[in-house]
Order: C-alpha cells, then structure tokens, then sequence
C-alpha cells in the first residue's frame, strides 16, 4: 500500500519486490471507464497539410480529439458521420453541423515551410453561426505534439473557463524483472496522455515518492541504491542529481513548499517518524511534530502556512494539520478506519485523500469549508492520489486484477479512465504544476 503502511510494516523493500515487468519504453494507454451523459457535442475536422510530404510527422487534429475526449466535458464526433471536412472558414456550413448535433466546430491547417510548421486553427459556435476565436503558431517537428496540447488547453479554457492540463506532464515509478530475477526500477516522466516517456533515474534497488517542484524543472524522490532510504533533487533538463538527506533510519515522503525553497519530509533519525521542514538553501532542520506515533506524508497547503500529514497518534491512521513552523497538530478526519496520503488542491479549497473502511482503500475528496468526505472510485486498493493543476481531476494507482495501473477521475466522481502499459506495473503517481 502507501507510504504509511511501509513504515507500520517495516516492508517497504518487501512491496516493491512484489512489481511485475514493465516495459520501460511504452506509452502508457489511456481507456476511458465511465464517461459523462451531459459532455458537449463537439467536431474537430482533420487538420489540412501542405508540405513536401504526403502527411504531417504528427496529427494534430488526432491529439486534440484524445484530449478533449480524455477530459470528460466533451462528446467528439466520430470523423466517418461528418458531412463535410472543411478547412477554411469560408466553406463552413453550420446547417450541417447543426444537423448533426454538434454545439462547437474545430478547423485547422498546418504548412510545412522548410522545416518550419505553421499551424493555425478556429473554434466556431455551431448554433450561433460564428467564429469564437482564431489562433496561429510556428514551431519545429518535435514541438508538434506539444503544440497540439496547447491547442486542446485553448480550446477546453475558452469553452469550460477552466485552465486544461493537457500539456502537463505525469512522473510515475515503474518496475520490471530481469532474466536474472533482478528487479529494475525506474522513475519516469511522460506527457499527461501517457505518451514520449522517459527514464529519471533508474536502479536495482526501490525508488518511491516522486514529487514535482513547483516549477516544475526538478523532482524529488526516495532511492535505496544503497540499501538504505536517502532523499535526492534532481533538475530535469541537465539529469543533475543532488543527495539531500540521508539520515540514520528512514528518509521519505519528500513534498515541496509552493515557494519551492524547503521541502517537508519524514525523518526517523531521533527516534519514531517524525515531519520535518528541510531549508534547501541552509540545509537547517526544523522539527515540525513531536510524537512516539508515526507521522508521515506531508503536504503543504497552497500558502505554506500548514502542512497535512498522516498519523496514527489516534489509534489509526488519519490526517493531521500542523503550521508548517510548528505548534499543535489538529486533527482533520474522523470519518473511516483510515485516511492517509492527504494533499490540497491548488486552491485549497479541497483535500484528497485515500479513505479506507475494513480494508477497502478507496479515492476521496474532503471539502474543506464543510468538512464533508466524497468518496470517488470503487477501490478495493486505490492509493497515491495527485490533483491536476487545474483541480478537476485526480491522478491515482489502483489494481486491475494483480496488476498496478494508474487511473485517474474527475473530482465529482462522473469522470474516470485507467491508464496503463502492455504489461506490468506502475505506481505512485504525481500530476506536474
């Protein structure tokens, strides 16, 4: 299970054994598993090419239908029903799409000029007969797929009024065994649709707890290479790495300050675990809770005043709020036999959560005004939840039959899709700023 349950059981290494293979270069698929009956009937028109070559190295028009389809807000019309495919604003016909059902229209071109890729696209108003808006980029070939994201963020924030997340990435921790019964593992990163990931950092020994700077140009994570638990940073775009705490016993769960200058992390060197705050610039330790319980997975809230974690100071475990310089931890569930891994949604308005009752780990969301819990997924081993950026879904782990998969759903539970490889397992997601 989580983080908690490797310090209650001592069998961190012991869990991470239990991965199956992984290919290391796949994409991760994405199925959606319960969609929405009120999405919005949209059409997005195959993208014209003009170029030396018959077709673009990338479909755009391909990417942006996955991606709004992904988000559960919209219906995407199936290409083979269109009536017409026009490119140009001039030959729209919006009787036709109208006929069709269809609320909003997309409609784009992309220009290979010697290497160059001109792209522009418009967004219509089936019913009100009229241009929304119009947009134009250049880029290179290998900032297609990027681009095509973007396109899909413009589209769904015009239309939703709420920021998209296509172009965000995801880190996850993967797993795979050798011919010689060794494991591997690795820490990957990918775009937010499973495609072009890459490996961090990869070992023989576990790897856990990614967390993304809020940036979003470092992460932090939990390595055992050598045989004992130790804290590193490492800057994406250079592969740098830097060993920031190795202390006796255990070193976990490290989480950003949203100023990014410290980090809260679990630290067992004086006794029983305990949440600290790491200066990353002075290194200085400031212990934040002072307990003969396990405490553990911090989180900050979005102001750096308070920080969660999880304890079973209770009797069993629950979440805990703490000011991030210390004082008196108050107690925030009460609802379930467990509640662990809590982190805020950007603007702290809710609280995720994995909320268990005899033994069934399931996916919730508490509101923080209210205090109310939502229980979101089916269970019965659903961990590790990440909010998107934008706070409209939740990046989780979970089981599909004896094998670990990430799935993700909409915080009002209407939206859900897995994600997975070929084979094997994945683990320990977390959705980037």
């Amino acid at each position: 299970m989580n983080f908690y349950i490797m310090h209650r059981t001592g069998l961190a290494l012991l869990l991470f054994s239990l991965f199956f293979s992984i290919q290391a270069s796949a994409n991760l698929t994405i199925e959606i598993t319960k969609g929405t009956e009120s999405a919005v009937p949209v059409a997005i028109v195959p993208f014209s090419f003009h170029g030396p070559s018959s077709r673009p190295p990338v479909d755009l028009s391909e990417i942006i239908k996955s991606d709004l389809s992904r988000s559960g807000y919209f219906k995407v019309l199936d290409e083979r029903k269109m009536l017409s495919k026009p490119t140009q604003a001039a030959n729209v016909r919006f009787r036709n799409w109208q006929a069709l059902g269809q609320d909003y229209l997309v409609i784009g071109q992309v220009k290979d000029d010697r290497g160059r890729f001109k792209i522009s696209f418009q967004l219509f108003d089936v019913y009100k007969g009229e241009q929304l808006m119009g947009y134009q980029m250049t880029v290179m070939a290998h900032q297609l797929r990027r681009s095509a994201h973007h396109i899909s963020d413009i589209i769904y924030e015009k239309l939703t009024g709420i920021k998209g997340v296509f172009n965000s990435k995801i880190a996850y921790i993967t797993s795979y065994k050798q011919g010689n019964g060794q494991h591997v593992y690795k820490l990957q990163v990918a775009d937010a649709d499973g495609y072009n990931p890459k490996t961090i950092i990869s070992s023989r020994e576990p790897i856990m707890s990614p967390a993304w700077s809020p940036d979003g140009k470092k992460i932090a994570y939990v390595s055992f290479e050598k045989k004992s638990s130790a804290i590193f940073i490492q800057t994406l775009a250079n592969g740098k790495r830097t060993r920031i705490s190795d202390f006796p016993g255990i070193n976990g769960a490290p989480a950003w300050s949203p100023d990014g200058r410290k980090l809260a992390i679990t630290l067992s060197k004086d006794g029983s675990p305990d949440i600290f705050v790491l200066n990353l610039a002075t290194r200085s330790l400031l212990k934040i809770t002072k307990s003969y319980a396990i405490d553990t997975e911090p989180s900050w809230a979005p102001d750096g005043r308070n920080i969660v974690f999880t304890s079973d100071r209770g009797g069993k475990p629950q979440l805990y709020l703490v000011p991030s310089s210390g004082g008196r931890a108050k107690r925030l569930t009460f609802d379930g036999d467990y509640n662990a891994k809590g982190s805020f949604s950007r603007d702290g308005k809710r609280l995720t959560m994995v909320h268990a009752n005899r033994g069934d780990y399931r996916i919730a969301v508490m509101d923080m005004s209210t205090r109310t819990i939502d229980v979101l997924t089916q269970g019965p081993l659903d961990e590790s939840p990440s909010f998107a950026p934008n706070g409209s879904m939740i990046l989780y782990s979970s089981k599909k039959g004896r094998r670990g998969t990430l799935a993700a759903v909409s915080t009002d539970g209407s939206m859900q899709q897995r994600l997975a490889v070929a084979r094997g397992d994945v683990r320990e997601p977390a959705w980037s700023p």
